[in-house]
């Protein structure tokens, strides 16, 4: 039992030792273990205070690193902003003010932002701080500070103006607190109409304005088919509105009314060109408002909070003066010309066109870009053009007679011109010296006719016969108008005319015969000449004093067609003032008789200059028909000449005509070149007298009438007696006896007695003279002394008064010149004589009332009033009435 308990305590002794062992073994793991984790421990905790130096030091590293990165970012998106700037407002929408000028950008190009500062972004190069306008929005100023509102809008008109085409931005200037001050360095504007200044009270009519400018703009110009003006510009290139910039610095609270107005402008007026500069009245908010709000220190532009701008200054005042007076003087010396070429079909389609139904050709380009159209025809038939001087009247003829000409052949149109100004800007149209060319329409061209009212009147009487020849034709093929003619009669030449008057008042001046038949003929032919082709166009600049014309409303009613230069008067209907604000190179073409709802703006091209009509009139005129003649030139200044004279050319000595011969003593004022005629056949009175003082036109007649004779008569056959009475016509009497050679005689003084006794005494002898005999007597009435010789003054006249007598009869005939009408009847026997034996006479200086009693029928003598180079022809026994003649020029 010891044993066993001596065992057991053995074993458990043993294993108590063991279990100690392994605790001691433990234990010392266990302190092994602690004393590492004890140095673990003191590892970590210096590792633990040596992190936050270590953080921050990496994190100060990577903020720094974050800085230098963004400050590049920054810098470079600075940069890039800096020149977005500067290309979205190059030139004057940002240039700083020294230096600065305008630099317009075009219709078509948008104008882009403008500069009002830059922005605050420190360490970047500067950013311009850009607020958008034109075509963009409009800008609403807030603020303390109201010196920095005054910064910012002179630098917003200013820049805006600078950026657009003169002309292209018109102002309104709403200033009831300053009456107009704040805007007075713009007023210079004023003068060319873009500027106007609403005064207080007046901001309802002001956006009643606008919102009409709105409505009429999406109406008439966009249409539906374009959504802005802008997509318009850059669609067509051409801008058919100015923008409007409405700039209101303050006023009384809004109303009702206004304030529904104003919200319409914001919501519609961008897309119309229409924007508002506000300071002082609120703008509802709208994606199109810009709001810069002005502190002391600064601005902040957009909405909130806005970014943070410095302001520029305000532009020197003297700067703004001169740009607003340069604008001004820009505008109202108008824009340059189109080139005519843009009224010109392509070359292959000249001469096309048909004019059976009517005349249709462009005068120029209205604001849209699409091309105005004249028509002629049966509506409207005819047109009236006014324009005051410098205005461009002649340029519009010159470009509607190319536009017509290059479409129409001359079958088809035909051109009668006369221009009663001064000038020679017509004559192109008819062959000339330094250019052979001549326009293949063209018919007749009268320039410098403004004293010779007869050759309108002669213009008129051809187109009242050419009426009658076409009405004939058509009653004769039971037809009423002009196209139903040219179906009917397909061989006959049945073209279209257009007679062009232009001055046409000096036709209808005054109260006498020309001004009566002259209204009498215009009113028939416009009244009537529509059915038969027949066109009037009428120019003029100042229609005011035309009685004549005014007096007739019948005859004013058929010129349906109105074209009004600018600042044209009584063109247009009594309260159309659509031309009172035309610019230069612009015209109002109204089809309505002159009513406000027909008129057209049409900008009209250089047509006028030389070279620009030259290269079409040479094109025309070498695809002209062979048999084309070329016009007929008529120039007022010009004096004739008898060896180009056709009736002088057509005359010959062979012996074939068996006529009476014919004297020529000057030129008619007539649509033809033709010669007035005086038959000289063996018939009482066939004498001629020229009346008047004028030396030189005296014997010009009397030469032409003695040349012309003579060219009927071969050598020997005639006989011409020259008589020279008077000093000052010796050598032109000279140059006729030596140019009349054989056949002539001279007498002077001292022998034209018995040239008086030897013709008065052949008068006597039995049988008919072999040959005719011419007297030609100048100044006949200085011979009153020579011719009482021996027998007496009364037998001596009593012989020129028997030769006159009895003369004719023997073919022997009195070509003389007195120097008046009363000393012609003196040497007739005295007032109470008889003129019979004068049978014609062409009067120079003489009036009228001097040529009454037996000389011309009725009473009171003609409607003559004498002018240079100009005389009066009469014969008794063709005419009814006076017909005015111009001298022949001398010979040499």
């Amino acid at each position: 039992m010891a044993d066993r308990r001596a065992q057991l305590v053995t074993r458990v002794r043993g294993m108590l030792s063991d279990a100690l062992g392994a605790t001691r073994a433990r234990l010392a793991a266990a302190d092994a273990e602690l004393t590492a984790g004890q140095q673990r421990l003191t590892k970590v905790r210096r590792a633990a205070a040596a992190v936050p130096e270590r953080v921050g030091a990496e994190r100060d590293r990577r903020l720094a690193q974050l800085d230098t990165g963004q400050q590049a970012r920054i810098a470079d998106l600075a940069e890039r902003a800096a020149e977005a700037a500067r290309r979205e407002a190059p030139g004057a929408a940002s240039a700083d003010w020294s230096g600065w000028q305008p630099t317009p950008s075009g219709p078509a190009e948008p104008p882009g932002a403008v500069r009002v500062g830059t922005l605050r972004i420190p360490g970047t190069v500067p950013v311009p701080a850009l607020v958008p306008l034109l075509d963009a929005g409009h800008v609403h100023l807030s603020g303390a500070d109201l010196a920095g509102d005054e910064a910012v809008v002179p630098a917003l008109l200013l820049r805006s103006l600078g950026r657009t085409d003169p002309g292209a931005v018109r102002l309104i200037g709403y200033d009831p607190e300053h009456l107009g001050g704040g805007l007075a360095g713009f007023a210079p504007l004023t003068a060319a109409g873009l500027l106007t200044f609403v005064g207080p009270g007046g901001l309802g009519r002001l956006l009643d304005d606008l919102v009409e400018q709105i409505r009429r703009i999406n109406e008439t110009v966009l249409a539906g088919e374009y959504g802005s003006l802008r997509e318009l510009a850059a669609a067509t290139g051409r801008r058919p509105e100015p923008w409007r910039v409405a700039v209101l610095l303050g006023g009384d609270e809004l109303n009702r009314h206004e304030r529904g107005q104003l919200d319409r402008v914001v919501r519609t007026g961008t897309a119309c060109g229409v924007h508002l500069v506000v300071r002082g009245v609120p703008l509802p908010e709208h994606p199109t408002v810009t709001r810069i709000v002005v502190g002391h220190d600064g601005a902040r532009i957009g909405g909130p909070p806005g970014l943070a701008a410095r302001l520029d200054p305000p532009p020197p005042a003297p700067l703004v003066t001169e740009t607003c007076r340069t604008l001004a003087a820009t505008v109202n010396a108008g824009p340059a010309p189109a080139p005519f070429a843009e009224l010109l079909p392509p070359v292959e389609q000249m001469w096309q066109d048909d004019s059976a139904t009517g005349l249709t050709a462009p005068i120029g380009s209205a604001a849209t870009g699409r091309q105005v159209q004249l028509t002629l025809g049966d509506y409207p038939p005819h047109a009236l053009i006014g324009g005051p001087s410098g205005t461009g009247k002649t340029n519009l003829i010159f470009a509607w007679i190319g536009a017509l000409a290059a479409r129409y052949s001359p079958d088809q149109l035909e051109f009668y011109l006369l221009d009663f100004k001064e000038g020679v800007s017509f004559a192109r149209f008819a062959q000339g010296r330094r250019d052979p060319s001549w326009l293949p329409h063209m018919r007749l061209v009268g320039i410098n006719v403004n004293t010779d009212r007869e050759f309108g009147l002669a213009l008129l009487r051809f187109l009242a016969e050419e009426l009658r020849r076409r009405a004939d034709a058509a009653k004769k093929h039971e037809v009423t108008k002009l196209a139903e003619l040219r179906a009917v009669d397909p061989t006959g030449r049945w073209p279209r005319i257009v007679a062009v008057v232009d001055e046409f008042q000096m036709l209808l001046a005054g109260r006498d015969v020309v001004a009566r038949e002259a209204a009498d003929l215009l009113e028939d032919l416009a009244r009537r000449g529509r059915s038969q082709g027949i066109h009037l166009v009428l120019a003029s600049q100042d229609v005011r004093g035309i009685e004549a014309l005014w007096g007739r409303p019948a005859l004013v009613a058929q010129f349906t067609l109105r074209i009004a230069l600018p600042k044209a008067l009584r063109i247009l209907a009594e309260r159309n003032d659509a031309a009172q604000s035309l610019p230069r190179h612009h015209a109002v073409v109204n089809a309505e008789s002159g009513m406000a709802e027909g008129n057209q703006v049409a900008r009209i091209p250089s047509a006028s200059d030389w070279e620009s009509w030259s290269e079409l009139q040479h094109r025309l005129w070498r695809m002209r028909p062979p048999d084309a003649a070329p016009a007929r030139l008529f120039d007022g200044d010009a004096i004739p000449r008898l060896a180009e004279a056709p009736d002088f050319r057509a005359l010959r000595a062979d012996g074939t005509d068996r006529r009476a011969p014919v004297a020529l003593l000057g030129e008619i004022i007539d649509v033809q070149a033709r010669s007035a005629v005086l038959r000289l056949p063996r018939a009482p009175g066939r004498n001629l007298a020229v009346l008047g003082t004028r030396v030189d036109e005296a014997c010009a007649v009397l030469d032409a009438a003695a040349r012309s004779l003579a060219r009927q008569h071969a050598p020997g056959t005639a006989r011409f007696s020259i008589a020279c009475l008077d000093p000052d016509a010796d050598p032109a009497a000279r140059a006729l006896y030596e140019e009349l050679a054989d056949d002539a005689a001279w007498y002077d003084e001292e022998t034209v007695p018995e040239l008086m006794a030897e013709t008065a005494e052949g008068l006597g002898r039995a049988g008919t003279p072999s040959v005719p005999h011419y007297l030609l007597l100048f100044a006949v009435d200085a011979a009153a002394g020579q011719l009482a010789g021996p027998a007496g003054r009364r037998s001596g006249l009593e012989q020129l008064r028997r030769i006159l007598h009895d003369g004719p009869e023997r073919r022997t005939h009195v070509l003389a010149w007195w120097r008046g009408v009363a000393r012609m009847r003196v040497d007739l026997g005295g007032p109470a004589a008889r003129t019979d034996q004068i049978g014609a006479w062409v009067a120079l200086d003489v009036q009228g009332g001097e040529l009454s009693s037996s000389l011309y029928p009725g009473t009171g003598g003609p409607d003559w009033y004498p002018r240079p180079w100009r005389g009066l022809f009469f014969d008794r026994s063709v005419h009814r009435t006076g017909q005015v003649v111009i001298p022949y020029g001398p010979a040499r």
